[in-house]
């Protein structure tokens, strides 16, 4: 009975010792399981103390992306092995590299300008006093309706779409840029870019293709102004039939309405076909509210605009040369046509002037910074009657 009894004993033994053996290991005792635990534990504790060995050199090269007054944590504690911790380690200090060296670039960019910074630019240019005027009138509305959203106090709606009238060259195009970003710089806009466009670039040849068309590049202005240079050709005349510029109003109108907290439209072109335009269409008289006159610029502005290219480009004029650009300009003024080219007159004339200068310098044997950029009276003779 005794021997019966020890038998099955040694066999239960040996089955449970079966049962606890781990995969791809072959144990003949509960003893030699005993041994290989204490081995693992050996080799985790000498794991352990090897990491906290090299902790210090791996930081250095790889610093980690936390409070400096932070005590490390143990790896053990986190749950986390050697291999994973040294990995999230390297991820978090490669983000950390990205991040400081594109953070102040990626700032800049999206600031821009300041508010200040615009305003001074604003005033740079030359004449346009009323609507210098008008434009900082804008920002303080702006500025009176938030404050009043702060005190909980109603404001009346705000439609920002402008109507520019004026002859070419007077700055319009240049102040819808300026205003883009001061917009922007407030917080109305929230990119501030600025999208030129005219008939061409919202009026198709087919039916149906104008919407889209239009759609297109409005899409591309959002977050910013639109500027539809010339827009009157939009209109058509009374008695001259269907027209894809119709087409191109109407969808305009809905777009603007649908994306009306981020996306301002100025029209501009001459005075009275400006008139005939918004005439042409109630959704357009009752969306452009805000008209900017642009004066032609007097003989005195035309020459600081045509000075400043001068100096811009580093040309020198003769005390003689000078007078004559002086009495150029008031002579050019005082018989300006209906439809003037004010700084566009300016640019042309300045740039018949370098490449007149160019010929005769050009023809000397020596050239020496001083003839490179002394301006004679002749040069601007010629450049005159081209």
């Amino acid at each position: 009975m005794e021997n019966a009894m020890g038998k099955n004993n040694e066999q239960s033994r040996k089955e449970l010792e079966r049962s606890i053996k781990p995969s791809g290991a072959y144990l003949d005792s509960l003893t030699d399981f005993a041994d290989l635990l204490g081995t693992i534990r050996q080799a985790e504790n000498a794991a352990k103390e090897l990491l906290d060995e090299t902790a210090p050199a791996l930081r250095a090269k790889t610093p980690a992306v936390k409070d400096s007054g932070q005590p490390d944590k143990n790896l053990a504690d986190a749950g986390q092995t050697p291999g994973q911790a040294r990995q999230d380690d390297k991820m978090q200090a490669q983000g950390a590299d990205q991040d400081t060296s594109a953070g102040p670039a990626a700032d800049t960019a999206e600031k821009g300008p300041t508010l200040e910074e615009l305003l001074e630019k604003l005033d740079a240019l030359v004449g346009l006093e009323n609507i210098k005027q008008n434009v900082k009138s804008i920002i303080n509305y702006v500025k009176i309706r938030k404050l009043r959203e702060e005190n909980d106090l109603p404001n009346p709606p705000l439609s920002l779409h402008m109507v520019f009238i004026g002859n070419p060259g007077t700055g319009k195009t240049t102040v819808a840029r300026i205003l883009s970003e001061l917009y922007r710089a407030i917080g109305v806009l929230s990119k501030g870019q600025l999208v030129e466009v005219d008939r061409s670039g919202l009026v198709a040849g087919f039916v149906g293709q104008t919407a889209i068309k239009t759609s297109d590049v409005v899409n591309s202005a959002l977050g910013g102004i639109l500027f539809i240079d010339e827009a009157y050709s939009l209109a058509p005349d009374i008695g001259s039939g269907n027209d894809f510029g119709r087409e191109a109003i109407e969808t305009l109108l809905k777009l603007m309405e649908d994306n009306r907290s981020d996306l301002i439209v100025i029209v501009a072109g001459y005075s009275e076909p400006m008139e005939r335009f918004i005439t042409s269409n109630p959704g357009l008289e009752s969306r452009f509210n805000r008209y900017f006159l642009f004066e032609d610029y007097n003989s005195g502005e035309l020459y600081a605009i045509f000075d400043s290219m001068c100096k811009k480009s580093e040309y020198i004029l003769t005390d003689d040369a000078r007078d004559f650009a002086v009495g150029h300009f008031r002579e050019i003024y005082d018989s300006r046509e209906e439809n003037f080219g004010n700084a566009r007159h300016v640019r042309n004339f300045f740039e018949n002037i370098v490449a007149v200068h160019s010929d005769r310098v050009s023809a000397l044997e020596g050239h020496t910074r001083e003839d490179l950029t002394t301006v004679i009276l002749d040069d601007l003779e010629r450049a005159a009657i081209m």
